[in-house]
């Protein structure tokens, strides 16, 4: 659980002619990496030309289906991949069956483009029914009369219709519709100058009637059911020629389904490196440990020994590029993905995920310790655990951790005299509170700074894992300086001994920072002094970061208080309002508040120092449709 697990580097060697179905078999596992070496025996790339023909094929099945649907069939185990001929020949057929398609698929949008043009004449005709004339005698150019139709805000009808009156002219709506006012305005021919001027300050806008529907209404009516019987048609004989190609084609075209997803892992595999030459093919790639056995086996199964499996454990050089494979159990799956946002642990280097799910917890806690206000962020988590899934269990630990703390403090809703503290009242024993949130940052950074040790030496740095500011001699310096502190705050005495390991500690650093530094003597001394100074400032500066968990605590019950005094200025009514809202405020702000600065304190004072966060996840070959590798035990 706290690192990834353990690696093989496998090396598959086969005929050629089988790198389908072995790239086929490492897909069924689940368990094989692949990842790309060059090799100078194997220059070659066989599986190249195989992925062109498998990308075309892919597009033009894909559109197929669009097209056609069906289902996919069911994988038998015993069957094997195409090869390269057969893949050839298939890209052929769909490239064929493509063009029966293509000529139906022009079919249907066509026809979607006429239904969309008459659903829009119908719209249109809906409103215009009422006039009960026929719509082209207002737009012909040898009449005395000046029409135009259009539309405007109803609120705007009278003041337009007195305007237009002053002109000669006649205002009459014939349909309202959400606030729209559809209207014709006609007058006599030649005295519409200036009238477009008050018809744009009246919000107008002409509307345009399509030759369609510039008849009669009842031919306009005839028309719209023609044309609504002829795409009924239309569409009927559309669905008569897919069924047809389903009856023709239906089974072929699942068989090619079938045969694209048996073709996709090696297809996948090239990118990652399928090497070869003549008619030799080589796979690389890691296994997990545990799996490598299963995945002899399957192998032996399939190809009866005609295939030769190298395996060895990963070099240390080549941590920074092993995937890592993590896997976590279900009730600590939620908090990976908060772990995951900042990166991937690399191969071989503590994973934090346990750690930051129960230090999140705390701080969160800490700081927002209350057992109402807990109480509500548990109710709503599981009200809205189907909307949050898996999320959810989040606000149910957060809600639950808080209700714990705000026994300890003795809060609920903010009252801090209903329940007795079983530890203490932040507001009344605040300097406790502070020396323990200190006390915690000191014991959080001391596990930082081993976990940061435990990762330089997996990963050979043995150097910087003893004597640098964030190895062994720093933490030697931190746990010196923070001894000296205490006993200069009366909090204990550790006499010399706490000076003394400090100045070793900060000594060694500092002689470390001399050696690794490569430049002149000025260069080296000033280099020196400036990070031996940050490594004492860095380590105090995210010490005292901690001081917001008090901080948060003590203004948990501040907010609180603000709200009592504002409330008990108010009558019955007014009060319980206001302590109500004010709640509602405390949970949605402060419990957001302290939800970020509780991930910053785990982000910035406690990945940053010993999490590189750059490593890879562990992404095998896999067949289409089936689970991404799982995370969980």
């Amino acid at each position: 659980m706290f690192r990834a697990q353990p690696m093989t580097r496998a090396t598959l060697w086969l005929l050629a002619s089988e790198a389908p179905d072995a790239a086929l078999l490492l897909a069924r596992h689940g368990t094989f990496a692949p990842v790309d070496e060059k090799r100078e025996e194997m220059p070659e790339s066989p599986a190249e030309r195989y992925r062109e023909i498998f990308l075309e094929a892919d597009s033009r099945l894909n559109k197929i289906l669009e097209h056609c649907g069906g289902t996919m069939p069911p994988l038998p185990d015993d069957i094997v991949a195409p090869n390269l001929a057969e893949l050839e020949e298939l890209n052929a057929w769909l490239k064929t069956l493509w063009q029966t398609c293509s000529a139906t698929s022009e079919s249907e949008a066509r026809i979607e483009e006429e239904r969309k043009h008459l659903t829009a004449l119908r719209e249109t005709f809906a409103r215009l029914k009422s006039l009960d004339l026929d719509i082209s005698r207002l737009f012909r150019h040898d009449s005395l009369l000046d029409a135009r139709l259009g539309q405007l805000p109803s609120g705007n009808v009278q003041r337009l219709k007195e305007a237009l009156a002053l002109a000669g002219y006649l205002l009459s709506v014939f349909d309202v519709h959400e606030g729209l006012a559809f209207a014709v305005v006609a007058g006599p021919r030649g005295g519409a100058e200036g009238m477009g001027g008050v018809l744009i300050q009246a919000g107008w806008r002409d509307l345009p009637v399509p030759t369609e529907l510039q008849s009669h209404p009842e031919k306009v009516r005839k028309f719209l059911e023609t044309e609504t019987v002829r795409l009924e048609q239309s569409h009927a004989a559309h669905c008569q020629v897919i069924s047809d190609n389903l009856a023709r084609f239906g089974e072929r075209i699942q068989h090619a389904r079938l045969s694209m997803t048996l073709a996709r892992p090696l297809a996948e595999a090239s990118l990652n490196g399928v090497r070869g030459k003549g008619q030799l093919s080589v796979f690389t790639g890691w296994v997990p440990k545990d799996k490598l056995d299963d995945l002899q086996q399957g192998l032996d199964a399939r190809f009866h020994g005609r295939y030769m499996l190298e395996t060895r454990q990963p070099k240390a050089v080549e941590h920074n590029h092993v995937p890592s494979l993590l896997r976590y159990p279900a009730w600590l799956g939620p908090f990976v993905p908060l772990v995951k946002s900042y990166g991937i642990p690399r191969y071989g280097e503590f994973d934090p995920a346990l750690i930051f799910a129960v230090t999140y917890l705390l701080l969160f806690g800490a700081m927002f310790g209350d057992v109402g206000h807990g109480g509500v962020i548990l109710m709503l988590s599981v009200l809205l655990y189907r909307k949050l899934g898996r999320g959810a269990w989040l606000g149910i630990s957060a809600g639950v951790v808080s209700m714990g703390f705000g026994l300890l403090y003795g809060s609920i809703f903010g009252y801090e005299d209903v329940l007795e503290p079983v530890w203490l009242s932040p507001l009344h024993d605040p300097i406790r509170i502070l020396t323990v949130a200190i006390l915690f940052g000191v014991g959080f950074i001391v596990f930082t700074l081993l976990a940061n040790i435990y990762n330089k030496l997996n990963a050979g740095h043995v150097a910087e894992a003893l004597f640098d500011s964030t190895g062994l001699a720093g933490l030697v310096f931190y746990l010196g300086a923070t001894g000296s502190i205490m006993g200069l705050a009366g909090q204990a005495d550790f006499g010399q001994l706490a000076w003394g390991t400090a100045l070793l500690g900060i000594v060694t650093v500092a002689v470390f920072k001399w050696v690794e530094t490569r430049a002149t003597l000025g260069e080296r001394a000033l280099v020196t002094a400036i990070e031996t100074l940050e490594t004492g400032i860095n380590l105090f500066a995210n010490t005292l970061s901690f001081m917001r968990v008090a901080a948060f605590s003590l203004n948990h019950v501040a907010l609180a208080l603000a709200v009592f005094t504002i409330a008990n200025g108010l009558g019955t009514a007014g009060h319980w309002l206001t302590i109500f809202l004010g709640n509602v405020i405390i949970i949605v702000l402060e419990g957001g508040i302290v939800a970020i600065q509780a991930l910053r304190l785990m982000y910035y004072e406690g990945f940053s120092r010993f999490f590189s966060g750059d490593g890879t996840e562990f992404t095998p070959l896999r067949l289409a449709g089936t689970k991404e590798a799982s995370i969980r035990v």
